[in-house]
């Protein structure tokens, strides 16, 4: 069973981690405590899942062995104030906020246990993937403690540089945005086509989770995978002409691109 754990911030990521926590029987709900503004959010969590809630950030982080910061990166110079000289020395920081490095999080709280992590939002099911890191002086008991709780949301990857997950950030965080739009732009394409709306989602919901299952079952590369459904001048070929056409692979690679450089910009700003 993992120790006292806070979550500052407790929003959709932070309910994420509640859920999967107590659905792999990792914590009791009484070693949990989320804090955030809003009195109905609070009471929320606290009657879905029977964790303790409070406004008062200071009160939360008292007693914590881990503490879980998971608030966006412009709250979090605020919560690094207000939390300095509240918790306690030997305590895990762990922190989500995209772009804010281990130094400056460390130099605002003045504890020299800290860990950063990127993970996305499948991770409400237990089907995320996180890339995560730890400062030299994180213990190895920490270390397994932090590995607990990201497994909780799915899939975790270490990583010894932490400009490693700037990448992240780009790639699998917003990944599912990307995803998101992809389908959205099917569903309207089988729509304009004919299909009802419901049709359209059913067919594009399963095509995309038969896809991506049998892509990672397979051990082919995807571009393999790609040809076996490429006729020589058939439909695939077609619409992936058209598709190359419309520089598809270059506007992606861009937008991956630009979040990456947005990610790193939000972290020399708080250098």
């Amino acid at each position: 069973m993992l120790p006292n754990i806070t979550i500052i911030g407790a929003g959709t990521m932070g309910e994420a981690l509640i859920k999967g926590l107590l659905r792999q029987s990792l914590i009791d709900p009484g070693h949990l405590i989320a804090t955030g503004p809003r009195e109905t959010r609070r009471a929320k969590l606290s009657e879905r899942y029977g964790v303790r809630t409070t406004l008062d950030n200071v009160a939360a982080a008292q007693d914590a062995t881990v503490v879980f910061l998971s608030v966006k990166p412009q709250v979090l110079p605020r919560v690094l104030e207000e939390l300095h000289g509240h918790v306690p020395a030997d305590a895990l920081i762990f922190s989500i906020a995209a772009g804010v490095k281990i130094a400056t999080i460390r130099r605002g709280l003045d504890n020299a246990y800290v860990a950063r992590a990127m993970p996305n939002t499948p991770a409400q099911i237990g089907q995320g993937i996180t890339v995560w890191t730890a400062a030299d002086t994180v213990t190895g008991t920490q270390r397994e403690h932090a590995l607990l709780i990201l497994q909780a949301l799915g899939e975790a990857v270490y990583v010894e540089d932490e400009h490693y997950l700037d990448m992240a950030t780009a790639l699998s965080g917003t990944g599912p945005a990307y995803v998101y739009l992809f389908m959205e732009a099917l569903i309207d394409a089988g729509v304009h086509l004919g299909f009802s709306r419901r049709i359209s989602e059913q067919l594009v919901y399963q095509t995309v989770i038969g896809a991506a299952n049998f892509a990672r079952q397979s051990e082919l590369h995807p571009a393999a995978l790609r040809n076996q459904v490429t006729s020589p001048g058939g439909t695939t070929a077609e619409a992936l002409y058209h598709l190359d056409k419309g520089s598809f692979r270059t506007v992606l690679s861009r937008a991956i691109w630009a979040a990456y450089v947005r990610s790193a910009q939000l972290g020399r700003a708080e250098d």
